[in-house]
């Protein structure tokens, strides 16, 4: 892939401008969504602790079956195609709700099956995306670009989740979920004017090859190695901390749906520092010591998360800690990303990060599922617990790990 190098502000490339606008509305949809979808199940459905656990388990586990095949197929073709297509299928899926609500008929299964069509097109999407970027900013650019890319989605995340709660409340969830769908027309009408990067032609080699290649590769690299085990132990706790809170906040505590919205919301302010701030703490104490720090002193407070079921004060103390805990993320989001993004050859990117996709959302996945189980069998109290010492101990990948010296 050839890119030509130029100090234009990132906002004035056309390419990476239409890329920008088109992922931030639908972002902002699908936080809207995020909340959306589960209360809908719960207040529509009475959706118990093993269905919510499922409907969030579903999205992410189709990342198992399709993630290694994605990467290998999306390097094979061009992106901007393959990132029209996700939006419209997208957008589509989430039409039926309200759709279905509206005439009656809405179920969790067709819950279930919206969850595992809106994963697999995110995940197309997203390693498509991914793959693009160094393509329209140059390497030498891609920390600025991702952190105007994750910030952009962090301060998504606090709009989306914000009006959620309120918009759920007024509109009611199918209206929530009715404007993700346009968001996603939104970004596919943007993506037509994001033009496709030029590439060396090279002989198609098989399906097999190009995914076991790739794969080697990820886990050949100690940096990419160290990224996905810190990656992966965070996401495993991040659904067990946050699944079942529509449980725990609406029902059991009986606060309003706005609520949720605001903890949620908290989240997303953390993950917007944590990525607005990220090139500048990375170019002062280094992009692998930046990323080992952070995590050696935000994790420990998400012991602060399993006290949400006391009520009281202690609900505003877990949504600090969420908020200490997605600040890590939004840094990691830029300074580990772009990390990975420069460690990678053009033709392996769409490879690398798919894999990490998959091993990395696959544990998104496995977290929903175990906080299901946990949820049943003891309660929403130990799944809280038992997501807090995992992101309590997901510093360790980072000990000894040449991640740690990288500039």
């Amino acid at each position: 892939m050839t890119t030509t190098v130029t100090n234009e502000p990132l906002l004035r490339l056309r390419g990476f401008r239409n890329l920008f606008l088109a992922g931030a509305v639908s972002q902002l949809g699908s936080q809207i969504s995020y909340v959306a979808l589960p209360l809908l199940a719960v207040t529509a459905l009475g959706a118990g602790a093993g269905q919510l656990g499922l409907l969030a388990a579903l999205g992410t586990l189709t990342v198992l079956v399709l993630g290694l095949p994605a990467g290998a197929w999306v390097d094979r073709v061009r992106r901007r195609p393959v990132m029209i297509a996700t939006d419209l299928l997208r957008a589509g899926v989430l039409l039926s709700v309200p759709l279905a609500w509206w005439g009656g008929w809405l179920s969790m299964a067709q819950l279930y099956v919206v969850a595992v069509l809106t994963g697999a097109g995110t995940l197309l999407f997203d390693v498509a995306a991914y793959s693009i970027v160094p393509g329209l900013v140059g390497r030498e650019r891609l920390t600025a670009a991702n952190t105007l890319l994750v910030g952009t989605g962090a301060g998504m995340d606090v709009a989306g989740r914000s009006v959620a709660g309120v918009l759920v409340q007024v509109a009611g969830a199918p209206v929530a979920i009715l404007l993700d769908a346009l968001s996603y027309l939104w970004s596919a009408a943007w993506l037509r004017g994001v033009p496709e990067p030029r590439t060396t032609p090279r002989e198609p080699e098989p399906l097999g090859r190009q995914i076991a290649e790739g794969v080697r590769f990820l886990f050949g690299e100690p940096i990419l190695v160290t990224a996905l085990l810190q990656g992966t132990m965070a996401n495993l706790a991040f659904p067990l901390c946050s699944v079942l809170l529509p449980i725990v906040l609406v029902q059991q505590l009986g606060r309003p749906e706005w609520v949720l919205g605001a903890f949620l919301a908290a989240g997303g302010l953390g993950a917007l520092a944590g990525s607005a701030s990220a090139h500048a703490i990375g170019r002062r104490l280094g992009t692998g010591r930046a990323a080992w720090l952070t995590s050696l002193l935000t994790t420990p407070a998400a012991f602060f998360v399993p006290c949400l079921p006391l009520g009281g004060a202690w609900v505003w103390a877990g949504a600090v800690a969420w908020f200490v805990l997605t600040f890590r993320t939004g840094l990691n989001n830029v300074l580990l990303v772009s990390l990975r993004q420069r460690v990678t050859p053009d033709p392996m990117l769409g490879r690398m990060t798919a894999t990490m996709r998959l091993l990395l959302t696959g544990a998104l996945g496995a977290g929903g599922l175990l906080a299901a189980a946990v949820g049943e069998l003891w309660g929403t109290g130990p799944a809280l617990a038992l997501g807090a010492c995992v992101m309590a101990l997901s510093w360790l990948p980072y000990v000894r790990s040449p991640l740690r010296h990288q500039p």
